[in-house]
């Protein structure tokens, strides 16, 4: 293992390892959100508009990960995950489904951006994006929006078109259905991830690749 990875990985079971005290494990508040009852059919873990990482046909076995830019226990898990992604990526399906905690003062805004994004086919270089900077706007009390716009044109999109996105209503609409997914789903915190339709419980990567080779043998 690469030691950057390794030092990643250590920094993740750091987090996990003190996930019963609730310092780094973001927990949404979930009296400030009625995201779930506007959602009539709240519970499902994959819809036909969840923005995807990769597709891998043929393939019913999803890994799906509910997730905020802002957490530091995301940011920790993204090496591992992309980890999967290469070596399962032909095999597995990798879904990402929204959960911006309240408590972070720019998840909701990082995950409209992505959301803009994806509208123009970039979800995955802006997703890869939030993990990579996160250290630059996450944990702070100043909006981020100029700093999520500034990544829009690094990755060439069309600005008037991610402007209209990022600032319509409806883009919140879509997140807030992930959100009520999760909520239905037991989500308590991020990242939060289902295998087989299962939450897992993992540490490591070894745990979460046994987890992908057990669903893919069934």
């Amino acid at each position: 293992m690469a030691p950057l990875t390794r030092l990643l990985l250590t920094a993740f079971v750091a987090f996990t390892a003190i996930i019963g005290a609730g310092v780094y494990l973001s927990v949404r508040d979930a009296s400030t959100t009625t995201a779930q009852e506007e959602v009539v059919d709240a519970g499902q873990l994959v819809r036909e508009n969840s923005r995807r990482l990769n597709t891998a046909p043929g393939s019913d076995v999803n890994f799906v990960e509910f997730l905020d830019f802002e957490c530091e226990a995301c940011r920790a898990a993204f090496p591992l995950v992309e980890q999967l992604r290469t070596e399962y990526a032909d095999r597995v399906n990798f879904v990402v489904r929204y959960f911006p905690i309240q408590s972070h003062f720019n998840a909701e805004r990082a995950a409209r951006a992505v959301e803009a994004a994806a509208q123009q086919g970039k979800f995955e270089p802006m997703y890869k994006k939030m993990f990579e900077t996160q250290s630059q706007w996450g944990e702070q009390q100043v909006p981020a929006d100029a700093t999520f716009r500034g990544f829009a044109v690094e990755l060439g999109i069309d600005m008037l078109a991610f402007d209209a996105a990022y600032n319509d209503p409806a883009t919140v609409d879509r997140i807030n259905v992930d959100v009520a997914d999760g909520e239905a789903l037991g989500v308590k915190g991020t990242p939060s991830i289902f295998l087989g339709g299962q939450q897992l419980d993992f540490r490591t990567y070894e745990d979460l690749s046994a987890a992908v080779d057990q669903a893919l043998a069934q």
